[in-house]
């Protein structure tokens, strides 16, 4: 009999982050940090797994938009409870990662696995070109706040932190919005742009039924819970981890947070290009990064008022330029509306050296 490997083996890992949080003979803040890393991964996993049944029960429309709603809700909730310990550097560090991340790491890998499988995959042009322009949107809208300060900055008297955060609270309004539309063209008007390819819809594989409602929504509520739990543990143990492993808030950020709070994700989006699906692979890996930056980003900024620690949208110059760079990559390679192993290699490549960009920089003072 042949094993095959599964997310739901790590779990447990949730009962040994548990065990590790409340026994004080087993406590340890680096160990809990990464038991609670591992852990999120299989939980974020039955969520969306539970979001993919309630879908297809409640329809194309609603279960788009429930997709879309809790596609990143593990990493909005590792957010929230980072802005409530007051982590700034790690909530910012962390949307930037994820959008580097979905774009680099999980198309990358995406693209590798099927184009060693695939000589040449293909994918719906107009679709992705259509995520990529709303991406560099983002792009733009992370690069203001960065432009305003150090404009600002030249001018003695004229700038101050509050100001600042109006500015990124009225960017936030402008995401949220475009957010919205962007939901508004792919579920109601062009749709059909974002059902796949004909090979991918008569794709011959078994269809298993879909899970009922009430099943759905109490394992996607226990998993909300869990995950919430789980990123408290996290988040609680960050600046232990930092001190330990010798690095700064933004790699925590930019890496490891944001590779947990999409593992789930990251995994489904290779498998899809494994089975030439690369519609629905390059769709999760864009639409992720296009959720972070135009849903996630703006939540966070809203949030942050209610907790009573304003948040504004200022980021590094290497997160911008790591953005930029990133999309404008993806830019190139929806172009032609086809890829293939290389282009995988070379996108992961890039990703890497922004890792080891992020692992040797100095942290920030503020």
């Amino acid at each position: 009999m042949k094993l095959k490997f599964s997310l739901d083996w790590l779990l447990i890992f949730v009962p040994v982050a548990v065990a590790m949080k409340y026994v004080p003979a087993l406590h340890n803040d680096l160990w809990l940090f990464f038991c609670s890393c591992v852990a999120i991964i299989p939980v974020a996993g039955l969520m969306g797994r539970a979001t993919e049944h309630l879908a297809e029960r409640v329809g194309s429309g609603v279960g788009g938009l429930l997709n879309a709603t809790f596609g990143n809700a593990a990493e909005l909730i590792i957010a929230l409870m980072a802005l409530h310990k007051g982590l700034t550097d790690v909530v910012k560090a962390s949307i930037t990662g994820s959008i580097i991340g979905n774009i680099l790491l999980v198309f990358g890998l995406s693209a590798l696995v099927g184009g060693v499988k695939y000589k040449e995959q293909r994918f719906n042009r107009t679709a992705a070109q259509t995520a990529t322009t709303s991406l560099f949107l983002a792009a733009i809208a992370l690069l203001i706040p960065s432009v305003f300060h150090y404009s600002a900055g030249l001018s003695p008297g004229m700038w101050t932190p509050a100001l600042e955060q109006k500015l990124s609270l009225a960017i936030s309004v402008v995401l949220l919005g475009t957010y919205l539309c962007t939901l508004f063209f792919s579920l109601h008007t062009h749709k059909q742009l974002y059902v796949g390819t004909h090979d991918e819809t008569h794709a011959a594989t078994p269809k298993k039924a879909a899970w009922p409602i009430g099943k759905a929504m109490l394992l996607l509520t226990v998993s909300t819970v869990v995950v919430a739990f789980l990123s408290e543990f996290l988040v609680g143990t960050v600046e232990a981890a930092q001190a330990r492993l010798g690095v700064t808030e933004v790699f925590i950020g930019v890496v490891l947070v944001a590779i947990v709070g999409n593992a789930a994700e990251h995994s489904t989006a290779v498998w899809m290009a494994a089975r030439n699906k690369m519609d629905l692979s390059i769709g999760i890996a864009a639409g992720s990064s296009l959720q972070v930056a135009l849903l996630i980003a703006p939540v966070c900024v809203f949030a942050s008022y209610f907790i009573g620690k304003p948040m504004d949208l200022e980021f590094t110059i290497p997160e911008i330029v790591a953005v930029v760079a990133a999309v404008v990559i993806l830019g190139e390679i929806a172009n032609d509306g086809e890829s293939n192993w290389l282009e995988g290699v070379q996108l992961i490549s890039v990703y890497l050296i922004l890792g080891i960009l992020f692992f040797f920089l100095p942290a920030v003072k503020h």
